[in-house]
């Protein structure tokens, strides 16, 4: 999965929308649950290190086990820790792509979340973590 964009968060008056009070069923709906209870900063619950955080616009199927598709708009923090298991944006032969990072003892490598593409094994000095995704937003 390439990275088409990289847009930085610009600071700003926080964006706050009508939050609903329970979830939303995904059975049946109940009509006396139809009021809303606050407002949601999307902000401030999308985004930990503001100045470290930029939107990412992914490109491409290797991330859709993810939760990943094509045209996904990725929340990217640069000052959260790469572990284990944690889906990334990463450098590697000077081209962005979004994986899921694995370390097992001193070996790292990059993880595709389909089995229609193959793993990055050949990481090189160049190769290095950019940031952490936090959030995929998937159009419908």
């Amino acid at each position: 999965m390439q990275v088409t964009a990289i847009h930085p968060i610009k600071s700003g008056a926080p964006l706050s929308r009508p939050l609903m009070f329970s979830p939303a069923a995904a059975g049946f709906p109940s009509p006396a649950e139809d009021y809303l209870d606050r407002e949601l900063d999307l902000t401030a619950h999308l985004i930990r290190h503001p100045a470290a955080t930029f939107f990412v616009r992914a490109s491409g199927h290797s991330m859709t086990g993810a939760g990943i598709n094509d045209g996904a708009l990725l929340v990217v923090d640069r000052a959260e820790e790469a572990r284990d298991g944690r889906v990334v944006v990463a450098v590697v032969g000077g081209a962005h792509t979004v994986k899921r990072f694995r370390r097992a003892g001193e070996r790292y490598w990059l993880e595709a979340a389909n089995p229609d593409y193959p793993d990055i094994h050949d990481l090189d000095d160049e190769s290095r973590v950019w940031g952490v995704v936090t959030f995929a937003i998937n159009p419908l």
